[in-house]
């Protein structure tokens, strides 16, 4: 039941959300990332309950549903005026974009080696190395998206999207904590940091239904009434 409850915790967070589609001049890089959330949690409802019956286990492909929308968020957070990915990083998210997370993880590698300093190629890795792990927060994935937050200094991007992979396993309060990790050392004017903390304030209603739901008992049958005398 509280899978159930999940499940409508994170759809009713995603409408909410979809009314940062009406956001002014920011309205494409909102989109952006509306729509990353929307792939995030649409994924943790496809594959969050495999233990239920009748279960398509065998419709499970190696292409993510979040891979390409994931892509263009994580561009949007790091889309300064001027400034370009590296060349490995424009690579590597081809590769991703067709489901190709092995190959994109190699070439990030070596961007990586090659300037240790580039904070989007790090969370690129990150991202695509926890498309091939299918959403498992391994080793691997937990140092590049370490490595990401310290080389992106005031950019909430490597804790928004880590509280996404948090999600997409139902892990609502790691996200909660992520998210409001990356407000607090972001820079005031970091470009996204409004749409985490609105989107952080959603999921604190969300959790707030999910918790109160838990705590209402279930109803119970009333007792059968006794038969009749003869």
């Amino acid at each position: 039941m509280s899978g159930t409850w999940i499940a409508i915790g994170v759809m009713t967070l995603l409408a909410l959300g979809a009314g940062l589609l009406l956001a002014g001049d920011a309205r494409r890089v909102w989109t952006l990332f509306a729509s990353a959330l929307v792939f995030a949690l649409a994924g943790y409802a496809w594959q969050g309950s495999p233990g239920q019956p009748g279960s398509p286990r065998q419709m499970v492909v190696d292409v993510s549903p979040t891979s390409e929308t994931l892509i263009d968020a994580r561009r949007a957070f790091y889309n300064v005026e001027g400034i370009m990915p590296s060349r490995f990083v424009v690579t590597a998210d081809g590769f991703s974009r067709r489901g190709q997370h092995r190959d994109a993880a190699g070439l990030l590698r070596n961007g990586v080696n090659e300037n240790p300093q580039d904070g989007e190629a790090w969370l690129a890795l990150a991202l695509a190395l926890t498309e091939q792990t299918r959403g498992q927060v391994t080793p691997a994935v937990g140092f590049a998206f370490e490595r990401a937050r310290a080389t992106s200094p005031g950019n909430p991007a490597p804790g928004y999207f880590r509280g996404i992979v948090a999600m997409r396993s139902g892990a609502l309060a790691e996200a909660r904590e992520f998210w409001a990790q990356a407000l607090a050392e972001s820079d005031e004017d970091a470009l996204g940091r409004e749409y985490v903390a609105q989107q952080l304030e959603r999921l604190d209603g969300v959790m707030r239904v999910l918790s109160e739901s838990e705590r209402t008992p279930a109803p119970t049958m009333p007792p059968p009434e006794a038969a009749p005398a003869p």
